[in-house]
């Protein structure tokens, strides 16, 4: 009894561990911008979907070329909250500038945040094109391939409405669907920049510590009796 309940607990407390590990994916890709868009440049978006704060200081991003050595910095965001999606565009502080004009007038959402690459190196190809996020050590963290991008009005970015790493993403974003809409000062424009994603609240972990001290207790319940027969 005592062994099988310290293994159920072992298996509870690396659950939340796991959970609370911070987990970061490219969420929506952009690469029709920089042709089709009055802002005139690429973007895409990076969402943390684990539970903690993640730093990204010194990080990096890369196309099809799969270099690291040709990656270019990520500038203007340190660091991703828990549940939080930024976005990233190619450019400057300017550029970032008239993203947030051009997608949501003076509505921008709270907690909204942008940054930038510049350099020679990186295009985002319309015709098909990937992207690699790299940490400061050259570590590979996030990667999505894609192909075709949209190429009539209205302009709709692809969505990774799954979730997942390491992945070919065809998807494209829908009005009205995991939060697309169109763009506040360019109708032709679809997407979802800067949603937040929905995280455990803390008293999830609350639950989960409760529900240890729980079947601890069971266990040294039926161990009295034990004791006692």
């Amino acid at each position: 009894m005592k062994k099988s309940l310290a293994v159920l607990i072992g298996l509870l407390l690396s659950t939340a561990v796991a959970q609370a590990q911070a987990a970061i994916i490219i969420s929506e890709v952009a690469p029709w911008s920089s042709g089709n868009s009055i802002v005139g440049a690429d973007w895409f978006e990076l969402t943390n979907t684990g539970n903690s704060s993640l730093s990204i200081s010194g990080w990096k991003v890369d196309d099809s070329s799969n270099s690291f050595s040709a990656a270019l910095a990520l500038n203007g965001i340190t660091n991703i909250n828990a549940g939080q999606s930024v976005i990233f565009i190619e450019g400057t502080a300017a550029t970032a500038t008239t993203f947030v004009t051009t997608w949501f007038g003076s509505n921008v959402p709270a907690g909204f945040a942008i940054g930038y690459y510049s350099g020679s190196g990186i295009g985002l190809s319309a015709s098909g094109d990937a992207l690699n996020i790299y940490n400061a050590s050259g570590v590979l963290q996030a990667n999505v391939t894609f192909g075709n991008s949209d190429s009539t009005s209205p302009f709709q970015t692809f969505d990774n409405a799954a979730g997942l790493n390491n992945t070919a993403v065809s998807q494209l974003s829908v009005l009205g669907v995991n939060g697309a809409f169109k763009a506040a000062n360019s109708a032709s424009e679809i997407g979802s920049p800067g949603l937040i994603a929905a995280v455990p609240e803390p008293e999830s972990y609350a639950m989960l510590l409760a529900g240890i001290a729980l079947i601890g207790a069971i266990g040294r319940k039926r161990q009295s009796k034990l004791n006692q027969g």
